[in-house]
């Protein structure tokens, strides 16, 4: 039985440090944060994929290791690029406006690619405990950068951090559906939508706003949010009472997926581009997210 490793018990060497950029890039512009996105503070996120080793090779780190590591990291470099086209946000970053308000400058400024070798196997990482095994060496400490790792067994890791406000878990998730797409020659199944329209908040001051009728003049909808440059600012020496967070894996199986997908699973219409109407059952995502919302909210 392999015993579990810290993050400060393998070395991890960079082979190669490298900016990928949109594919085609478009012209600079901002992007104004809608109200939910403004509810949190800034918060980065890691998410990290682990992959066995697909072929029967010398766990050393010899010349075919290595080649086939170059191979897989090239495709999905070409692949990021082509996916940061459609999710040009991700290429950009995260602005002041002048009102000290945050907005996603699209700069194609782009996204920090690294390429490592890691001196430990997948089996002896303790996934269950992240902080600990994993923090720092196999996830990327900086914001908008992305590491693809090899192990000493042959497998490989690939790893995302990002800034909350630039994309939620759902977006992510179209984001890396449509990165492995673009690796693996297929068309893009989900193009997103960044008209910032259909989120403004409403000006009840405005008469063309067609919002008006559904507010009913209600103050309650002026006072839900608020400018952050309308909100006094902390005291320095006020005290800050905040849990610290701790990360942790569940193993979740497939059986016990579909098993939640099946509990979940409630055919529901959806309309698409010509107006009419088709039925589509709930995702995994979708079903283990309202499984976990109902746990959370049993044990509020």
């Amino acid at each position: 039985m392999s015993t579990h490793v810290s993050h400060e018990d393998f070395k991890v060497t960079t082979m190669a440090n490298h900016v990928v950029t949109a594919a085609m890039p478009l012209q600079d512009h901002l992007l104004p944060l809608s109200n939910l996105d403004l509810l949190l503070p800034p918060l980065d996120v890691n998410v990290f994929f682990c992959y066995k080793n697909d072929a029967i090779i010398d766990l050393k780190c010899d010349e075919n290791n290595i080649s086939s590591f170059k191979y897989k990291v090239s495709v999905l470099k070409k692949a990021l690029a082509q996916a940061l086209a459609y999710f040009y946000p991700f290429a950009g970053e995260v602005v002041e406006n002048s009102s000290g308000e945050p907005e996603i400058l699209c700069n194609n400024r782009g996204v920090v690619f690294v390429e490592a070798f890691a001196e430990v196997e997948l089996c002896e990482l303790d996934l269950y405990h992240p902080d600990q095994s994993i923090e720092g060496k196999l996830v990327p400490k900086k914001k908008d950068a992305v590491f693809s790792i090899q192990l000493k067994c042959g497998g490989i890791v690939v790893a995302c951090a990002f800034d909350h406000r630039v994309a939620d878990a759902y977006s992510a998730n179209m984001f890396w559906v449509t990165w492995a797409e673009m690796a693996t020659s297929l068309p893009i199944s989900s193009t997103p939508n960044f008209r910032r329209s259909l989120i403004s908040p409403n000006n009840p001051n405005d008469p063309l706003n067609n919002n008006n009728a559904i507010n009913n003049n209600d103050s309650f909808f002026d006072e839900l949010y608020l400018p952050i440059s309308s909100i006094p600012k902390p005291s320095p020496n006020q005290p800050q009472d905040v849990d610290p967070l701790v990360t942790r894996v569940y193993l979740i199986s497939k059986d016990q997926l579909m098993e939640i997908q099946t509990l979940c699973s409630q055919d529901f219409d959806i309309k698409v581009e010509d107006g009419s109407c088709k039925r589509k059952s709930s995702s995994k995502l979708q079903s283990f997210s309202a499984f976990l919302w109902q746990i959370i909210a049993s044990h509020a």
